[in-house]
């Protein structure tokens, strides 16, 4: 079976900035997910350039898209243009984070 965006996507709405309890696709962190046969290459940033954790959750996106039985490898970048804003996260996000900006 060919793995599809939409795949990748839903597992990686278990993956979280451990600050924020809203998973990184909703925060819109995800900017880019390519898929070349059973590759996966995640293009995504953080909240800001500055986070402690951004190791921490760059090697948990790539283990958990391994998860997945079709990916045999994983690829992950953080990039920070274009600069992330809260306009990026979910109707669901800003509702949890009672986000009104």
């Amino acid at each position: 079976m060919a793995i599809t965006q939409d795949q990748i996507r839903e597992a990686l709405k278990e993956c979280y900035d451990p600050e924020v309890p809203v998973n990184i696709v909703d925060l819109g962190l995800v900017y880019d997910i390519k898929i070349t046969d059973s590759r996966v290459d995640i293009k995504l940033t953080l909240t800001s350039p500055g986070c402690p954790a951004s190791s921490m959750i760059s090697q948990n996106v790539r283990n958990r898209v391994l998860q997945i039985p079709e990916v045999k490898d994983a690829g992950v970048e953080l990039i920070w243009e274009p600069a992330w804003t809260p306009s990026r996260m979910s109707d669901e996000a800003k509702k949890k984070l009672k986000w009104t900006g």
